[in-house]
């Protein structure tokens, strides 16, 4: 080969990998966005079954709450009456492998007292009219900022329901519907390998300012939510008060945070409340980009998306957020009691999350399993620098009548290598979710967060 003709096939090769890219992150076409409400789901799933039927159609959700229930109750479980299909343990793991992520079938392997009770599957995801109408109006309009770390030309809906590359997946998830303001008061446990912890609760607070009706992108201010949350026990720890902003253009102002010292009774910016810094009193349990199953900026990973799949998750929870348990029957050694856990066959979407080089994490590794109906991470699982997997992470949902929207009641992150796991989102004891809050922007200030402290 000549020197030209080496010349020209390297411009091809360039050439041909621009136009890849170009497609890669082409936006969707009016034509795309019609199918949203027909075939699609009106946030993008398909709206058809599988093949052999054990997916069924999305009808629409759950889009009114059982019989008796009113808002500020434990939410009643409209599938009691479900019976297991078939229990998946360590012993009849290889049946199921095609459908089990590489965290479960690691949980199986590793601890001989789990397994995964699997039910039929129920597509229970649905939000408001307003949030789908939404969805389709910015479908056409939204774009990624600067290397994926922003979004433009959404608000409200979700910004990419046809995603063409991975981190819009992502941007999915962060941006999903959770109702406008919501309180709740939970607990979190990190059991030792005995079996015994400290409960730490919390007081958490979430305005999503994203999704609130008649919001612009103007009047957001590059705001996609506040989040406010207080420590009230254990005695040492209480007092203490948390506040993030968190922007939607991440490139043009990374996440503002704040915390409250009671024991200085002074208000100091807290730039290390994001990333893998220690989630917090999680005793080194899960990093704080881990809470949500994902929060924060995208910008350290290189997202990949590896397409769509059919896995056995966590979904339709009930029994887990029950008010009729303690937290002690839920929080056993080693991981959670599987006889309160879920598991359902359902389509999710598979993000892999590497490490970009010259950025740190102490995850080098992450890959998503985001469900089609809502874009709620439900699985992932993280790896360490030895590209050994380290822990696994699952959301416990289930679909609160009163907004209605799918979100955790518990958020799992199991340690395989240390034997541990925390649990965070307990309320089986504790006052439910409130979303019908009244707040204004002035409560999200710093100077706000001094007078929740000292209160």
């Amino acid at each position: 080969m000549t020197r030209r003709q080496a010349l020209l096939t390297i411009l091809a090769v360039l050439l041909l990998g621009l136009l890849a890219s170009a497609a890669a992150w082409a936006e969707v076409t009016a034509e795309e966005a019609a199918r949203l409400g027909k075939d699609l789901t009106p946030l993008g799933g398909e709206k058809a079954g599988n093949a052999d039927g054990t997916i069924p159609p999305w009808e629409g959700g759950i889009t009114e709450p059982p019989a008796g229930y009113k808002p500020g109750m434990h939410h009643p479980d409209p599938y009691a009456g479900d019976e297991v299909l078939f229990t998946i343990t360590a012993a009849n793991m290889g049946d199921y492998a095609d459908k089990l992520t590489p965290g479960h079938q690691a949980m199986l392997k590793t601890y001989d007292t789990f397994k995964m009770k699997v039910y039929p599957t129920h597509r229970s995801a649905s939000c408001p009219q307003r949030i789908y109408d939404a969805t389709k109006r910015v479908a056409t309009t939204a774009k990624l900022g600067e290397g994926g770390n922003g979004i433009h030309g959404a608000v409200m809906g979700t910004p990419f329901p046809i995603p063409k590359v991975g981190v819009e997946v992502i941007w999915n998830h962060l941006t999903r519907f959770r109702g406008n303001i919501a309180s709740r008061k939970i607990a979190q446990a990190a059991p030792t390998r005995s079996g015994s912890y400290t409960e730490v609760v919390f007081e958490d607070e979430f305005n999503v300012v994203y999704s609130q009706e008649g919001q612009t992108e103007e009047s957001l201010d590059n705001r996609i939510l506040y989040f406010k949350q207080k420590v009230v026990a254990p005695a040492r720890l209480a007092g203490g008060v948390l506040l993030v902003h968190e922007t939607m253009d991440q490139v043009k102002e990374p996440r503002a945070a704040w915390l409250y010292n009671p024991g200085q009774r002074r208000v100091r910016r807290a730039p290390n409340v994001a990333y893998d810094n220690p989630g917090t009193a999680a005793d080194g349990m899960r990093t704080s980009d881990q809470f949500d199953m994902f929060n924060g900026a995208p910008d350290r990973y290189e997202w990949t998306l590896v397409g769509k799949k059919e896995m056995y998750v966590p979904y339709n929870d009930y029994a887990l957020h029950s008010d009729k348990l303690k937290h002690k029957d839920i929080l056993t050694p080693l991981h959670v009691n599987p006889e309160y856990l879920r598991y359902e066959l359902h389509r999710v979407w598979v993000v892999e999350a590497n490490l970009r080089p010259g950025t740190s994490h102490v995850y080098k590794r992450r890959t998503f399993y985001v469900d089609e109906d809502s874009w709620q991470v439900l699985l992932v699982d993280q790896y360490d620098n030895r590209d050994q997997l380290w822990r696994v992470s699952e959301g416990f949902v289930i679909n609160y009548y009163d907004l209605p929207t799918l979100w955790t009641t518990l958020e799992v992150h199991t340690d395989l290598q240390a034997g541990r796991y925390l649990a965070i989102g307990l309320d089986n004891e504790l006052d439910m979710y409130n979303f019908s809050i009244e707040r204004t922007l002035e409560d999200y200030t710093p100077a706000a967060l001094r007078r929740e402290g000292v209160r």
